[in-house]
């Protein structure tokens, strides 16, 4: 965007990084705020025993306490005698009884006096105490109601507003970077008919919405037109964006590289556009689009996520945790395990292995050099450290898997999770170790490695205080744990924490010499540049997802799924098909979108084939991960590309030119041998034990 500069920020900082820091501190200020709530009513019902109904004045009675009975009996009996002597009755009644009358009448009259008297009562216990605690805890309540109306409107603006910024940065997911003036002109005209499109069908629904002629209420109405919006500036930015081309780009070019540079989410537009439009269904996108929104809170936690990742490169705190080990002087190949391996805690955090290459792939990958891996064994291992912690708790894939599939639950899933991992883990470690090899394995002495480890460990002893102050804080001043469901608004307030120490105590990074690196730059710059670095990843990841969930509805409506065989002779040959369609649609689908699909196809079929939905979601899991290390898409290569950067790509590359087809391929390879092995052993071991 505009370079000028504003009291020292730039144009993109005010008009995105700004507003972007803004709605995601307010999502994490909504989410909390329902378990603030309960926590107050909890505090309000210990103090003040049934204050639910003290949180309201009460109404005074409309009865009359001190009525006389028998004048009321004598005006029931007298118009009784008017309405007979009228006609009134249009059928034959019984004789009107004084006594049952009189014994209405009392009831009644009792009945008014203990609502008088509960009045009363209430009216008595609301002090002026209560009064300013119920002040504050209706305050929170209208929070809540106010988060629950947004979190919608919240979702488009903050995919649109990062949408804009990736645009601008131009960092949108792409097979290959944009490097000459070709691949600038082909990618930006590529954008400028994928956010047509985009504009044409949110509109075309907008109108879809009114055209039967009933009302529609005035939140989705706004929502129609915040997409209408929305998609119009972004086809205004991707317009800017093309006419003013970048002055670093290189001459000439050829077509098939500028093909590759087009971003995913335009094609994955035009080939869905092409089928819906052409079946007459101009709306479809805008229909799966806002079906993104049934899904907000989720989608909104992957925001968070890529912030979190972000706020983490400001910190020590990855270095520290990787230094802990630096005594033991691990040979590259074994510290690359390590790390991925350490990397499946967070991954399990942060929701999806994508999410977790943007948020944190380069830190892994600079801290693996640092230590003296190779640049292909680095990108192999950047790639790889978002693929083992899916099955591990507290996963949001996971918990989607469970939410949208009634047949098994987050608890199952989590504790068959376990295994796989281990044996992900193992086996990555196998083929680390014994293909390409290059250092002999010759650790440091355990006398002179602990000490020093020991000592290593002090200065990470802040931080991990920080991090249990947080938790311990949630959990007995909010009631809320860690865990899947509350993860994505607890790990925001932690990084702000650790951030919060290191600008009190002015931590400086270190260099492996002791010698500082570079000076700490306080609080609010480490935020900002989290921020400025977590738009375009979160614009450009959440767009990616959206397309991917309308290339899921095309699948959907277009037959092919019905073309899968529904009975099978075999089990064997029921998952052998079943395995293959799994990681296709893991090289071409994101993750959530590709879980939506299969819930609603496959699975049925994997059901119906005799197969049990724990050991086949186990089997989706891994099979997605091979798809996204798989070309010739390979998302998760495209992502530790994206965040690590085309010149340690190229210069891996060059490194290898003259090496064996193992080598040159390495960062391919070993992650498909890996997860392969894994994806036969979890899919086939079990019907093994089982047949």
């Amino acid at each position: 965007m505009v370079s000028n500069t504003i009291k020292s920020r730039t144009t993109t900082e005010w008009l995105s990084s700004l507003p972007a820091c803004i709605l995601l501190l307010l999502v994490v200020i909504f989410s909390t705020s329902s378990d603030i709530h309960n926590q107050i009513l909890r505090v309000g019902e210990h103090y003040w025993a049934g204050y639910y109904k003290l949180r309201v004045d009460p109404v005074l009675p409309t009865c009359n306490p001190q009525a006389d009975i028998e004048t009321q009996l004598q005006q029931r009996l007298a118009q009784s005698t008017e309405d007979d002597g009228l006609g009134l009755d249009l059928f034959d009644a019984a004789p009107v009884d004084p006594n049952l009358i009189r014994i209405s009448l009392e009831n009644a009259k009792q009945e008014c006096v203990v609502k008088f008297s509960s009045y009363e009562e209430t009216a008595s216990r609301i002090t002026p105490t209560v009064k300013a605690f119920r002040s504050v805890e209706l305050f929170v309540s209208s929070a809540i109601s106010v988060g629950l109306v947004s979190q919608k409107f919240i979702l488009i603006i903050i995919i649109l507003l990062c949408a804009m910024t990736a645009t601008f940065k131009r960092h949108h997911i792409a097979m290959r970077p944009v490097v000459s003036r070709l691949d600038h002109y082909v990618a930006g005209t590529a954008q400028i008919v994928g956010n047509s499109l985009l504009l044409i069908s949110s509109f075309a629904f907008r109108e879809l919405a009114h055209s039967d002629g009933s009302k529609i209420s005035y939140d989705v109405e706004m929502l129609h037109n915040v997409w209408v919006g929305g998609f119009s500036a972004l086809l205004l930015t991707s317009i800017i964006n093309l006419i003013k081309a970048p002055k670093n780009l290189k001459p000439g070019g050829s077509f098939s590289h500028a093909g590759l540079a087009m971003p995913m989410y335009s094609v994955m537009t035009m080939i869905t556009a092409t089928f819906f439009f052409s079946s007459g269904h101009t709306a479809a996108i805008g229909i799966y689009l806002d079906k993104l929104l049934d899904l907000s809170d989720m989608f909104l936690n992957v925001g968070l996520y890529v912030w979190v990742g972000m706020m983490l490169k400001q910190t020590r705190f990855a270095s520290l945790v990787l230094a802990l080990f630096k005594p033991w002087k691990l040979p590259p190949e074994m510290l690359a395990v390590l790390v991925v391996i350490l990397a499946a805690i967070p991954t399990a955090y942060t929701g999806g292995s994508g999410v977790f290459v943007i948020a944190a792939g380069a830190v892994i990958y600079h801290e693996i050099r640092a230590a003296g891996a190779r640049r292909n064994l680095a990108l192999a291992a950047t790639a790889m450290s978002g693929s083992m912690g899916v099955v591990l708790r507290p996963c949001l894939l996971v918990v989607v898997v469970a939410f949208m599939n009634r047949e098994v639950t987050t608890d199952q899933l989590f504790g068959w999770g376990i295994w796989v991992f281990s044996l992900s883990a193992l086996m990555f470690c196998i083929v680390a170790m014994t293909l390409n090899r290059e250092n002999k394995i010759a650790l440091a002495p355990v006398t002179d490695a602990v000490p020093e480890m020991l000592r290593q460990f002090r200065p990470l002893l802040p931080y991990i205080i920080c991090m249990t102050a947080v938790v311990l804080f949630y959990r007995h001043a909010v009631n809320v744990q860690l865990d899947e469901f509350s993860a994505a608004r607890i790990l925001p307030v932690m990084m702000l924490a650790i951030m919060l120490y290191e600008h009190i105590t002015k931590k400086e990074s270190l260099s492996d010499d002791g010698k500082i690196s570079e000076p700490h730059k306080g609080i609010e710059v480490c935020i900002r540049t989290a921020t400025n670095q977590a738009t375009a990843e979160i614009g450009a990841l959440l767009l990616l997802v959206a397309c991917s969930i309308c290339i899921g509805g095309m699948i959907e409506r277009s037959g092919i799924v019905e073309l899968f065989p529904s009975d099978f002779d075999s089990v064997w040959t029921a998952m052998g098909l079943i395995v293959c369609a799994l990681v296709i649609l893991g090289m071409i689908m994101e993750a959530f979108g590709a879980v939506i699909l299969v819930s609603q196809t496959i699975a049925t079929i994997a059901y119906q084939a005799g197969i049990d939905p724990i050991h086949f979601w186990m089997v989706t899991l891994v099979a997605f991960e091979l798809g996204y290390l798989s070309p010739p898409v390979a998302l998760n290569h495209l992502l530790a590309r994206q965040v690590v950067g085309e010149e340690e790509v190229l210069k891996a590359e060059a490194e290898v030119a003259n090496g064996t087809f193992y080598q040159r391929y390495e960062k391919i390879l070993m992650p498909m041998i890996t997860m392969g092995s894994v994806l036969l052993i979890v899919a086939f071991g079990p019907l093994l034990v089982a047949y």
